[in-house]
Order: structure tokens, then C-alpha cells, then sequence
């Protein structure tokens, strides 16, 4: 039977599919009946792929159901999709219009599938992420206290206290949730044996980035958004940039490169090593994030601590 590629556009009502190449297109609600009866009619079809847009949310019940069911599901990205859409002339948009272009993305890119976050993965990433937003927050008064008048600060106190009495809970129900695994703790414990990763740094790891430990150091370099994109043509070279990737564990695994750059021996001298060659600071950092991201992937995949050389 010829493979088929589906695309469903996810919004706050219902799923609009399309099959390609059939052509055959439908919508459900977004509800348990809705996702039951999209279930039922994939599984009679000789499936390959079925691409689901993030949709700020309202995808993760498709995905853990559709995955749930043993269908091949995967996440892809709105700003891929949309590039291809122009690429391919696709201008218009509307729902069934965009879970076409999906589908179509997906027959184009076959995206690879990877095993779906199980549910105590999925709390744990949105306590992450609630703890990051926080800190946003925290971050931002601070800013505004600067400029405010005398009332306005009293206000900002106030609220500042109940942000950081909301972090402090935040990072106890992280605790919790990490130490009363002992996998995760056993996880937790190997990456913070590196010197320069904090707590913070291996609970966003253990959240953010689930295959770390079982992929090759250019394909979770690359899951990161650390992986250097060349950028020649001809006998024109311009310089390498990293892009895309997941936000969250970059911005992790920079703010622990710039520790790890002062109190990691051996990348202390990696560090030194390419300032001393002319690289400006914030690309060696760069290039520190990526050489620890390889080493605390080996650590899980061999699940050996840290060892100085």
C-alpha cells in the first residue's frame, strides 16, 4: 500500500486533517469523541507519518493520544511549516488550506519521529517552564523599580514578594517531583557531577531535553540549537551562526557555560584556548555550551559521573 502522509491543524475546537497524496480531507471536534473517532479512521489507513503544528498547547492532547494509540506522530514547527508554505507558493491560509501544507511538509521532510514525553516528563516541564516565567516576571518589576515613584515601588515590593514566594514553591514542587523519581535522580546526580551544572541547569535538561543520553552529540547539539550552520556559496564563506533549536535548554546551557568557563578546569582551558586565537567571548561561550552539552550527553548514555582529566 502507498504510504500516506497526514497534517493536522490544531485549533481551539476542532482538528482539520488532510491525506496526502489522497487528497482526502476531513474535520473532528477536539474533544475525546473527536480524537477517538480521528484515531479510528488513521489506524484503518497505511499511515507513515502524521505531522500535528504546535499550537501554543492545544496540540498536546492530540499528540499524547494519537501517540498513545501507536501511531507514528510528530510536532513540527510553526515557522518551518509557514517557510515551506510560501516556498511552495501556499499564501492563502485558512484551517483545511493549512493542514494541507502540512501534510505536505511532512511527505517533503518525512520529519523523524521520537519517542513522545510521558506524562510525569510533561508536569515536569511545565513546572520548568512556569519557573522560567516567573523569573521573567521578577526580572522585569526589578526594571520597573528603578524608574518608579515612591508609591509605584511600594506596589512593586509587594508584588516582587509574592513572585518570589511563588518561585520559592515553584522550586519546591520541582524538588519533589525530581527526588521522588529515583531514575531522574539518578539523572540529576551525573549531570550535576560536572562542574559549572547547577540544579537548574539538570532539572531544565531533564524537563527540556528527554533524549539526552540517547543521540549522537551533533543530533542533541542540534535539539539544542548549538550546532553551527555553515554559510558559503562558491568562494564566498561567510561566519557559522547557530539558530533554532529549544530556547529553554539553550539559554540553560549558556548561563551554566559562562560558570562552567570559571570553575571547569577543563573547559576553563578550552575557554582560554579560544580567546587566545581571536574568538570574541560570546562565541567561545557558545562553543563551551556545546562542548559541555556533548559531554553531559556521554555522562547519561554511559551513565558514569564526572571525571576531570
Amino acid at each position: 500500500m502507498e504510504a500516506l502522509y497526514v497534517g493536522v491543524d490544531v485549533s481551539k475546537d476542532r482538528l482539520d486533517v488532510h491525506v496526502r497524496p489522497s487528497g482526502t480531507a476531513f474535520a473532528v471536534a477536539r474533544d475525546g469523541e473527536g480524537l477517538e473517532a480521528l484515531i479510528a479512521r488513521l489506524r484503518e489507513l497505511s499511515v507513515a507519518l502524521i505531522a500535528v503544528e504546535a499550537t501554543g498547547g492545544f496540540e498536546t492532547v492530540v499528540v499524547a493520544g494519537l501517540g498513545g494509540a501507536g501511531l507514528p506522530v510528530v510536532v513540527v514547527n510553526p515557522a518551518q511549516v509557514r517557510s515551506y508554505a510560501r516556498a511552495v507558493g501556499a499564501r492563502a491560509k485558512t484551517d483545511p488550506v493549512d493542514a494541507a501544507v502540512i501534510a505536505r511538509f511532512a511527505e517533503a521532510t518525512k520529519p523523524e519521529v521520537r519517542p513522545l514525553p510521558d506524562e510525569e516528563t510533561l508536569r515536569l516541564g511545565d513546572l520548568v517552564a512556569r519557573r522560567r516565567q516567573i523569573i521573567a516576571m521578577i526580572v522585569a518589576e526589578k526594571q520597573r523599580e528603578k524608574r518608579a515613584t515612591r508609591k509605584m515601588q511600594r506596589s512593586i515590593a509587594r508584588l516582587l514578594k509574592a513572585l518570589e514566594k511563588e518561585l520559592s514553591e515553584i522550586d519546591r514542587d520541582i524538588d519533589d517531583a525530581v527526588r521522588g523519581s529515583p531514575a531522574w535522580r539518578e539523572k540529576e546526580d551525573l549531570l550535576a557531577s560536572v562542574p559549572g551544572v547547577g540544579g537548574v541547569t539538570a532539572r531544565t535538561l531533564l524537563a527540556e531535553l528527554p533524549e539526552l543520553g540517547a543521540l549522537t552529540r551533533r543530533e542533541i547539539a542540534s535539539l539544542a540549537g548549538l550546532a553551527p550552520y555553515a554559510r558559503q556559496s562558491g568562494q564566498w564563506k561567510g561566519k557559522s551562526f547557530i539558530a533554532g533549536g529549544r530556547a529553554g535548554v539553550r539559554c540553560a546551557l549558556y548561563m551554566a557555560a559562562v560558570s562552567a568557563a570559571r570553575c571547569n578546569t577543563m573547559l576553563s582551558a578550552f575557554y582560554r584556548r579560544l580567546l587566545d586565537a581571536g574568538k570574541p567571548k560570546k562565541l567561545a561561550l557558545i562553543a563551551v555550551a556545546r562542548k559541555l552539552l556533548t559531554i553531559l550527553n556521554a555522562i547519561l548514555r554511559d551513565k558514569k559521573p564526572w571525571q576531570n582529566a
